[in-house]
């Protein structure tokens, strides 16, 4: 996620959930799209909040986002930009303890009021639960695990009931090469292309799951595959 995880950080973006909001956006005063959720480490037991919007056709000059407490958590402008901003994410720093970013940020009601280049002024509101989703356990490889195959490799986790869908990443480490895959909450397993591992390199793993809510628990682990002989 932060200083360590780099590369699950990119996770909550590519697998943000944001759920359309009724009516036509600006021509009814409302954001396209609105969330916020919490999202977790749990081997390194840091968590973050993440906040992502999409206005309406027209780019957003301002935004302003105010906590349950009616605190103003977010407060952006950009009053010269002819094109403004159509969409974003935002993420708070992760500190060690989750109880932090949780006091920082209650649950509730969250008011979001924008402004585009047209001058057309945006509401709306969506709720932020603290109530982080049971984390996946893997079954397979096991963390850590060493000469796994290259080919035909399956990973198999197990996840609690209830869950809304699985994120999965997979990372050879130091290229560029991931795969990163979003599926069902009934999913227990995900097939790695033929052609994608090397034998006798690291890779890191990550299975997400995500609440009903958009609140996410992310597990991480590694494995290494077998050389050729």
């Amino acid at each position: 996620m932060h200083r360590h995880n780099s590369w699950i950080a990119a996770i909550g973006a590519l697998f943000a959930m944001t759920y359309p909001l009724a009516g036509a956006a600006a021509d009814d005063g409302r954001f396209e799209k609105l969330s916020v959720y919490l999202e977790r480490n749990v081997q390194d037991h840091d968590a973050e909040i993440r906040f992502d919007v999409t206005g309406a056709a027209d780019g957003l000059t301002a935004l302003k986002v105010m906590a349950p407490d009616e605190r103003t958590v977010i407060d952006l402008r950009s009053p010269d930009s002819k094109l403004g901003v159509r969409s974003l994410t935002l993420e708070s720093p992760e500190p060690d303890d989750d109880k932090i970013v949780r006091t920082d940020f209650p649950a509730g009601v969250y008011r979001f009021e924008g402004t585009t280049t047209k001058g057309a002024h945006l509401r709306g509101e969506t709720q932020l639960s603290h109530v982080f989703p049971e984390p996946a356990a893997f079954e397979y490889p096991r963390p850590d695990q060493k000469d796994v195959s290259v080919t035909a490799l399956t990973l198999r986790w197990s996840v609690p009931k209830g869950i809304e869908a699985c994120a999965i990443v997979i990372e050879q480490t130091g290229s560029a090469y991931e795969i990163r895959a979003l599926l069902p909450g009934s999913a227990r397993s995900f097939t790695v292309p033929e052609g994608f591992l090397r034998a006798g390199k690291a890779y890191k793993f990550a299975i997400g799951t995500v609440a009903k809510d958009g609140n996410r628990s992310f597990s991480e682990a590694g494995f290494t595959t077998a050389r050729t002989r």
